[in-house]
């Protein structure tokens, strides 16, 4: 579906995508990262929008820069308005489908039923100009998935949704996963990304940090050090035992509290039982980093920040 090679966008002396080199079956993926970590920029240079400074990037086995035909396999929702607003919702998408070559009769039929898809049909009809910013983003899916892709990008889709705009606007796109179509969707949130798939890339700096699954990047990290948190009734001489040991790898004391980084924490869970049974230390409470997105976003961009080598 998607294949860039030493993939590189300079603007300038400024790098806005350094050095990417990925492969993507189709599927549905979500490309996390912070505000002005280069993601916009990647989907520019997936979309064909920008031309690559260095390296090579095909979609769909083709080159997307200047590519008229490869843009009918593709629909995109920009993260911007780009809007016009003395349009109805309904003349807008349905002069985008012309620009792809349809009729004025086939163009009106598939935008009125887009518009339906994305629950704007009552309203398709009044100005843009009147429309909130929710249903505004209502519009910008209808003429992304339109003319039927093979391949939606979309860009932050979820901004100025309200709580019933979010859930509805995933269930279309869990839906349009299970049609058996591809999916990439930007965002700097976490959630919206995991409510809708699994499989993530995550960049920061314009360098692509890790892509797959949480659980495959979990064993990625299998080796960085987690933190476990032990409620006890002797912090001090936990902390003793736990050195002794040469089990962790960083630990502090706070109150009653002991935080300990690790590496090894299920040999760490699996000896302790036995450890403590020789002393008066009880522990009353343990806890370990969750596994979801965040902890991984968190690890891997501390790896990215030099935290750990």
């Amino acid at each position: 579906m998607l294949t860039l090679n030493n993939v590189t966008k300079l603007y300038g002396t400024v790098i806005g995508v350094n050095d990417i080199t990925l492969a993507l079956e189709p599927g549905a993926y979500g490309l996390l990262g912070p505000n002005g970590s280069g993601k916009s920029t990647l989907l520019n240079l997936i979309t064909g929008q920008l031309k690559p400074s260095m390296g090579t990037l095909h979609v769909l086995g083709q080159v997307p820069w200047g590519n008229a035909a490869l843009y009918r396999q593709i629909g995109y929702c920009p993260g911007s308005e780009g809007l016009y607003s003395n349009f109805s919702g309904y003349q807008w998408v349905r002069y985008l489908l012309q620009l792809h070559g349809l009729s004025l009769s086939t163009a009106g039929e598939m935008a009125t039923r887009s518009l339906g898809v994305v629950g704007m049909r009552g309203s398709m009809h009044r100005p843009i100009a009147s429309y909130s910013r929710g249903m505004r983003q209502r519009i910008k899916l209808a003429q992304a998935i339109a003319h039927e892709p093979e391949f939606l990008i979309l860009d932050e889709p979820f901004n100025g949704l309200d709580p019933v705009g979010r859930h509805e606007m995933t269930c279309l796109l869990r839906d349009w996963i299970a049609a058996g179509k591809s999916l990439l969707l930007a965002s700097h949130i976490l959630h919206e990304i995991e409510s809708v798939t699994h499989s993530f890339l995550l960049i920061s700096g314009g360098r692509l940090l890790a892509s797959g699954t949480a659980e495959e990047v979990g064993q990625m990290l299998a080796d960085i050090p987690g933190e476990i948190t032990l409620s006890c009734n002797q912090p001090y001489r936990l902390a003793q035992l736990l050195m002794e040991q040469k089990i962790v790898d960083s630990i502090k004391i706070s109150s009653q509290t002991v935080v300990v980084s690790t590496s090894r924490p299920h040999h760490l869970f699996a000896q302790l039982p036995g450890w403590l049974a020789e002393t008066d230390v009880e522990i009353f409470e343990m806890r370990s980093a969750d596994q979801s997105l965040q902890s991984l976003f968190d690890a891997l961009l501390k790896i990215h920040q030099g935290q750990w080598s």
